[in-house]
């Protein structure tokens, strides 16, 4: 013979595994999809640095040293000449090595050395990733 009361008692637990696991479903899909969200803000922010950083090269190891006329050069170079209070030009010298910097002086024109090199060459490059970046969509 059946007992009803146990019947009941065992729909009763089955039920509460049933909605307890539909619980435990819909907070994975949650999970899931805020993870997923991260990964696309993630990527989407790693990608437009990348990008960044990619067209900042291009303008230091071309334009920079190519005195072109491109506004985003001349502000860039306003911007390091207002900071260091130097006047600098950027050449690649005949025999390709890297790139000469040179201020003008009173006795003519001297090459960047050392640490300062290294100073001048870091604030350009943070310069120029902080205006490609303020000029890109």
């Amino acid at each position: 013979m059946v007992n009803h009361a146990n019947v009941r008692m065992m729909l009763r637990t089955y039920g509460k595994q049933l909605t307890s696991a539909k619980r435990l479903a819909r907070f994975r899909r949650a999970l899931q999809l805020s993870h997923s969200q991260d990964e696309v803000t993630i990527s989407r922010e790693a990608k437009r640095r990348e990008l960044v950083e990619r067209i900042a090269r291009e303008i230091i190891e071309n334009l920079i040293v190519s005195n072109t006329d491109n506004p985003v050069v001349g502000k860039i170079l306003h911007q390091l000449e207002h900071e260091t209070g130097k006047h600098y030009v950027f050449e690649y010298p005949l025999d390709g090595t890297d790139v000469q910097i040179l201020h003008d002086t009173q006795t003519g024109a001297n090459e960047v050395t050392g640490p300062e090199r290294q100073e001048v060459m870091q604030r350009l490059w943070q310069i120029t990733l902080a205006r490609v970046d303020e000029t890109m969509l």
